[in-house]
C-alpha cells in the first residue's frame, strides 16, 4: 500500500491522509506507516479518535508497549500503559519545556512514543518542538564525528526525580534515583542502519572520563546544532491529533504557555533496544 504523505517542514515530519487508526487495518497498512515512520522519524495523523486500548494495539505494532519506568504520570484506568498527560488550574502539569530524548536514562530507552491530543488548551499554545538528530551528526566535520564515534555518555534520571518531586504540580513522586547508564554517543539507528547523536541537555549528564564541566560544554554547543531552526519542526496541536516519533534519532521540547488553561493528551510508549 503506498501512503499519501505531505512533507510538515523540510527538516524531519510527514503527516498521513486517509488513515483513520481507529479501524481494523490491514497489514500492508501498517508496514506502509512503518516504512513511513523510519523514513519522517516524525509522523502525523489528524482527527483521529482513538480509546485507550486502540491506542496501544497502534503502538504494540512498533514494541511491546512499556509503562514509564519510574511511574513518573497517572495511567488510565483501562490501559496503565497510557499515560494521562493532564493539565488545569487545580492540578497543573509538570514542565517538559527543555530538549531531550524520551527516557534515555533506561537500560533499554523506548523506540517511540504515541502522543493523542484529546483536549488542547488553544490555538498556538501547547506546541512541540521537534530536531531531527541524523541530520546533526551528518553535518559535523569527518574530525569530529570520529571523535564522538569513540565516546560514550552517561545518562541519569535526576532532573527528573528532581521534577516529579517538586510539589508545584501533578507528577506521581519518585522515591529514589537510579543508577546511570552508559549510552554511546552515536547510534546506529537499528532499522535504517544511519548514524545518529544521541545525547541530550537533561539526562546526559557527562562523557565517560571527561569532568562535569568539560562534558557541558559539548553538550550544549551540540544541542546549539541540533536546534538551529532549519533543523525543526514545530507541531500546533489540534485536538485529535495522535503525533508519534522516534525517539532514537529526534529530540523534543514541549512549550509550556498555557498555564492554568485545560489540556489533555494521552501517552504510550514503545519499547526499544540497547542503543549501539
Amino acid at each position: 500500500m503506498k501512503l499519501k504523505l505531505n512533507p510538515l517542514c523540510s527538516a524531519l515530519g510527514a503527516e498521513v491522509h486517509g488513515v483513520d487508526l481507529s479501524e481494523n487495518y490491514e497489514s500492508s497498512t501498517m508496514s506502509a506507516i512503518k516504512k513511513a515512520f523510519h523514513e519522517n522519524i516524525v509522523l502525523l495523523f489528524r482527527k483521529q479518535s482513538l480509546t485507550p486500548a486502540k491506542q496501544v494495539e497502534f503502538t504494540s505494532f512498533f514494541g511491546a508497549v512499556e509503562t514509564h519506568p519510574l511511574g513518573s504520570r497517572v495511567g488510565a484506568e483501562s490501559q496503565p500503559e497510557i499515560l494521562v498527560l493532564e493539565n488545569c488550574a487545580d492540578t497543573p502539569a509538570p514542565r517538559n519545556d527543555f530538549w531531550h530524548s524520551d527516557i534515555s536514562f533506561a537500560e533499554c530507552p523506548p523506540l517511540g512514543s504515541v502522543l493523542h491530543a484529546l483536549e488542547v488548551p488553544g490555538e498556538g499554545l501547547g506546541d512541540t518542538l521537534f530536531c531531527n538528530m541524523y541530520k546533526v551528526f551528518e553535518d559535523l566535520s569527518p574530525g569530529l564525528q570520529k571523535t564522538l564515534e569513540g565516546l560514550r555518555a552517561l545518562h541519569s534520571a535526576e532532573a527528573l526525580v528532581l521534577r516529579n518531586n517538586d510539589n508545584d504540580n501533578n507528577a506521581k513522586p519518585i522515591d529514589s534515583v537510579p543508577d546511570m547508564v552508559s549510552h554511546p554517543v552515536v547510534l546506529t539507528h537499528p532499522e535504517t542502519g544511519r548514524k545518529a547523536l544521541y545525547v541530550n541537555p537533561y539526562f546526559t549528564e557527562s562523557f565517560e572520563g571527561w569532568t562535569s564541566e568539560e562534558s557541558r560544554l559539548l553538550i550544549d554547543w551540540l544541542t546549539q546544532l541540533a536546534t538551529r531552526q532549519k533543523n525543526i519542526y514545530r507541531h500546533h496541536w489540534r485536538q485529535g491529533d495522535l503525533l508519534m516519533w522516534d525517539n532514537r534519532c529526534a529530540m523534543h521540547y514541549a512549550v509550556y504557555d498555557y498555564g492554568s488553561k485545560s489540556r489533555l493528551f494521552h501517552r504510550s510508549t514503545a519499547a526499544g533496544d540497547r542503543p549501539v
